[in-house]
């Protein structure tokens, strides 16, 4: 639309909009195949935000009456959304949350993924994937931090190093948020391989500068990872090519001359929506498989399962070798498994695989820390006052580092050198915005001090202060965020569902609830909130209340189930704050005293 004005006006009803149909020159989402009835059909528009299918609205209606909405509400009304679609606004209180967020909230025997297909077709629930749906997603800046994150505390754990100089990371995916992988990889200070089999999504990871070169020529991709392996140089190369045909020429090389060419290795294809686009069989071509999906997905879902196998077989084979390989969270090993791959586990748990997810082995300690995704959005746009939010935030963890454990300040020490390198690597997109992890006494020291620097001026704007959902106590997702809680709660979901209930009281200015997002549709609940930094006292009383819930309840839940980091992070919180009380759990000192007293 061409101004303010018209952005606000409602829908455009005189004269109706034209349906122009896809743009053969633009990259679409699949099209999807949910077997309406002519009295079903709908047409709504792609509004895909990230994640292959993940949505901020269902349609443009929704878009234009939303943006209406906006422009009219007052701070007596809260607006309401029900999967995209804006039921209203709704007197409330100046304290309440102008906004309430709800996607994908669908009885639990009638979430499965068919029946999701025919429910966004009707217009009636959407997927928002995680911060998609909840107006939170800052552009690929925070799953950047989040793998680099991963890449160091990985190479740390597997190889005994964060020094990655030689070291190859060999994964898929090169989308949304898979696009972060070769700018993480580099920003390691390693060597990384992306395959990608849509060229769209590799020219732009390419012409923004994320990637350093792309070829579709194998011999070339190898040749490449030899040189710059010799001269441990960082790269990032994007393989025009299917991940499966990469793997097996890894292991070929490995075969022929006894070099493991890789290692460390993981996956971030879009496998919580396997069967409309978010895989491609390593059998058919990139258009073969559009075709396909659409014409016979039957057939489509026979061939992707035994791509999953071939896939499995050769990463089996590269990990026997010495190669350490994680799932990334994307459901990876979940529809392997469903596949028939070889990814069991022997007397392993619901939630474990051959390898682990990347929470399980790598970040998950971090989450029992309290230590997660914090990001920022600077209303002005200016980049100024980006930069001065990014010096406070470094200067807030530098001073509360000095008193931290040896554990603790690792992280703080990561998060340092990330925020002062944040500026070069040209992170932005759209929205002056910066990710950080950080623990909960990091998170209300950063909010308090920016909401300070607004107070005074040198901020010339409020601040929206938000998370990704994928943190401590945002999301109950068994095969991913959840998937180091082995107390039976894995597949339990009253942690998100009280995160989101309890920002909203506690005065977040927006709050979200999703079903989805990460690892796919029925297999996640997971939510998030926003929160305007205006400069008030009011405004620091909510930072402090949000902050500290927001963290401390996914902390409480982790040390509940068992988990020793967890329990001293929230002993120490308590210490700190006299109105937290927190039921502890007590380690069972004799095994037997349950068998005594059941017999009596």
């Amino acid at each position: 639309m061409s101004s303010l004005k018209e952005l606000c006006s409602g829908l455009p009803l005189d004269p109706l909009p034209l349906n122009r149909g896809r743009d053969p020159d633009v990259p679409h989402a699949p099209m999807r195949t949910p077997n309406l009835t002519a009295e079903e059909e709908r047409f709504p528009q792609e509004l895909v935000t990230y994640g292959g299918n993940g949505q901020v609205f269902s349609n443009w209606a929704q878009f234009c009456l939303v943006m209406h909405y906006l422009s009219e509400m007052t701070e007596d009304q809260t607006l309401v959304m029900y999967s995209g679609h804006p039921m209203g606004l709704f007197p409330s209180l100046p304290s309440s949350p102008r906004a309430i967020i709800t996607n994908g909230m669908v009885i639990p025997n009638y979430s499965s993924r068919s029946q999701y297909e025919k429910m966004f077709a009707l217009g009636v629930s959407m997927y928002g994937q995680m911060t998609a749906g909840s107006y939170c997603y800052i552009g690929p800046q925070g799953i950047v931090h989040g793998t680099l994150l991963t890449v160091l505390n990985a190479g740390r754990r597997y190889l005994g190093s964060g020094d990655l100089r030689g070291r190859v990371f060999v994964t898929s995916g090169l989308g949304g948020m898979s696009g972060a992988q070769a700018k993480a990889a580099v920003i390691a200070g390693c060597i990384g391989v992306i395959a990608e089999v849509d060229e769209a999504p590799l020219k732009k990871r390419y012409e923004q500068g994320w990637l350093m070169e792309v070829t579709s020529s194998m011999d070339h991709c190898i040749k490449r990872i030899r040189e710059a392996k010799s001269a441990k140089t960082p790269l990032s190369v994007g393989y025009h090519g299917n991940i499966v045909d990469l793997w097996e020429r890894l292991l070929l090389e490995y075969e022929r001359t006894g070099e493991l060419l890789v290692d460390l290795g993981s996956d971030q294809t879009s496998l919580h929506n396997p069967y409309n686009g978010g895989y491609y069989p390593v059998q058919l071509s990139f258009r073969q498989a559009n075709q396909l999906m659409s014409t016979d997905p039957n057939r489509f879902l026979t061939v992707v399962q035994e791509s999953l196998r071939r896939h499995i077989k050769a990463v089996n084979q590269l990990s026997d070798a010495g190669m350490f390989f994680w799932d990334y969270g994307n459901a990876f090993l979940l529809e392997a498994q469903r596949a028939g791959a070889e990814v069991e586990k022997a007397g392993a748990g619901a939630t474990e695989f051959r390898y682990p997810s990347y929470v399980q082995d790598i970040m998950g300690d971090i989450f029992s820390l309290g230590f997660g995704p914090f990001r920022w959005v600077c209303t002005s746009g200016d980049p100024q006052d980006l930069a001065t939010t990014d010096d406070i935030a470094a200067a807030v963890l530098e001073e509360i580092g000095g008193d931290a454990t040896d554990h603790i300040k690792q992280q703080y020490d990561d998060n340092i050198r990330w925020i002062r390198e944040a500026g070069k690597h040209k992170m932005v997109v759209g929205s002056q915005a910066r990710i950080l992890y950080s623990d909960q006494k990091g998170r209300v020291c950063i909010a308090l001090a920016i909401n300070q620097a607004i107070a005074d001026g040198r901020v010339s704007a409020p601040v929206v202060i938000s998370r990704d959902h994928h943190d401590v106590s945002g999301t109950d997702s068994p095969f991913r965020e959840t998937s180091n809680v082995y107390d039976g709660s894995a597949f339990c979901a009253d942690m998100a569902v009280q995160n989101f209930v309890g920002d909203a009281f506690r005065g977040a200015t927006w709050v979200a609830l999703h079903n989805g997002g990460g690892v796919g549709w029925g297999e996640v609940m997971n939510g998030g909130f926003g929160l305007l930094l205006d400069g008030s006292e009011e405004a620091a009383k909510r930072a402090r209340l949000v902050l500290s819930w927001d963290v401390s309840n996914g902390v409480a839940r982790r040390c509940w189930s068992g988990n020793s980091n967890a329990y001293e992070t929230i002993r120490h919180t308590m210490e700190e704050n006299g109105q937290l009380r927190v039921t502890m759990p007590f380690p069972v000192q004799d095994e037997c005293v349950l068998d005594r007293a059941l017999q009596g």
